[in-house]
């Protein structure tokens, strides 16, 4: 049976612990119970603390979910044997999961967190909108080129680095978007859009080499030395070791350079949707702000009307 492309029965053999992630689901777990406990039971303790709504709880939740789908389930391994697998994973982690983690955690929680020097200046620089865009779309491009993804690959601590860095900087990229602070607010409607235009169009030329390359880009996919190592790292060397395998060949009958191609393309799209989505959340908001103007001009100029 294949799943996605690559053959289930094929990625059991790496194991439950590898497949699972068993201690990064229990991290997951912890974090979540502290979000709810910090925002239910003792949210009193905090003067400005409002009740969580049960949207920011479900999304919180999601958000959760969908880290572990993607770096904790057998999504994480398969992203090791086929690279458009690895670009679905890239396109939640940056575009999916970072909006609604930034809806899910309550305003006065944000305000907590901004009182924070550190965390106040970090996001007072990388959440201009032109920083905020040139520095996730130079870092996922960066990421990206051949030479650095393969080095990446190839070390637990940068590749587990990196990732986290990714996941920061989307955030910055969003806020100025979708956060709830009326003091943060730093973009109206057409700014918006003109924002999303830019980045749509920044994230192209990634995508672009990507999809257009006619020959295979990175060595952790067709470089059986180099996709041995990135593998021994992902499900641990004495697991890989005893496995005796020569490739990634074995779990998928994609060609290389067509499986990269799927990658970009779908990259590309997953991207184009996401910002569909807000786009129109965007022009719905303006228009719905711009109704509630003209009316209160209307009642201002008319005030017989009120009643």
């Amino acid at each position: 049976m294949k799943w996605w492309g690559v053959s289930v029965l094929g990625i059991e053999m790496f194991g439950f612990k590898a497949l699972w992630s068993p201690y990064f689901l229990l991290t997951l777990t912890i974090i979540t119970v502290l979000f709810y406990l910090f925002t239910i039971k003792f949210r009193n303790i905090f003067s400005d603390s409002e009740p969580l709504t049960k949207k920011q709880g479900i999304l919180f939740f999601i958000s959760m979910v969908l880290i572990y789908v993607i770096k904790g389930s057998p999504l994480d391994v398969m992203a090791h044997l086929m690279f458009y697998v690895h670009m679905i994973q890239m396109a939640t982690l940056v575009l999916v999961i970072p909006p609604i983690f930034i809806i899910s955690v309550p305003v006065w929680v944000w305000r907590r967190l901004l009182s924070i020097n550190l965390i106040k200046y970090l996001f007072t620089f990388f959440t201009k909108p032109l920083i905020a865009l040139i520095v996730f779309n130079g870092l996922f491009s960066f990421y990206h080129i051949p030479m650095i993804f393969d080095l990446v690959m190839q070390n637990i601590w940068l590749h587990a680095g990196y990732s986290i860095v990714l996941f920061i900087v989307a955030i910055f990229m969003w806020w100025p978007l979708i956060n709830q602070l009326p003091e943060h607010q730093t973009l109206n409607g057409l700014k918006k859009v003109g924002y999303l235009f830019a980045d749509g169009i920044l994230i192209t030329p990634a995508c672009a080499l990507i999809i257009f390359a006619d020959t295979s880009l990175y060595a952790t996919y067709s470089d059986p030395a180099v996709w041995g190592k990135v593998m021994a790292l992902c499900v641990g060397p004495a697991t890989f070791n005893n496995l005796n395998l020569s490739g990634p060949e074995l779990f998928s009958s994609m060609s290389l350079v067509h499986d990269q191609q799927l990658g970009g393309v779908l990259m590309k799209v997953m991207q184009e949707i996401i910002y569909g989505v807000i786009l129109a959340h965007v022009f719905f908001e303006w228009f719905r702000k711009d109704q509630e103007e003209t009316n209160q001009q209307s009642e201002d100029l008319n005030p017989s009307l009120i009643k």
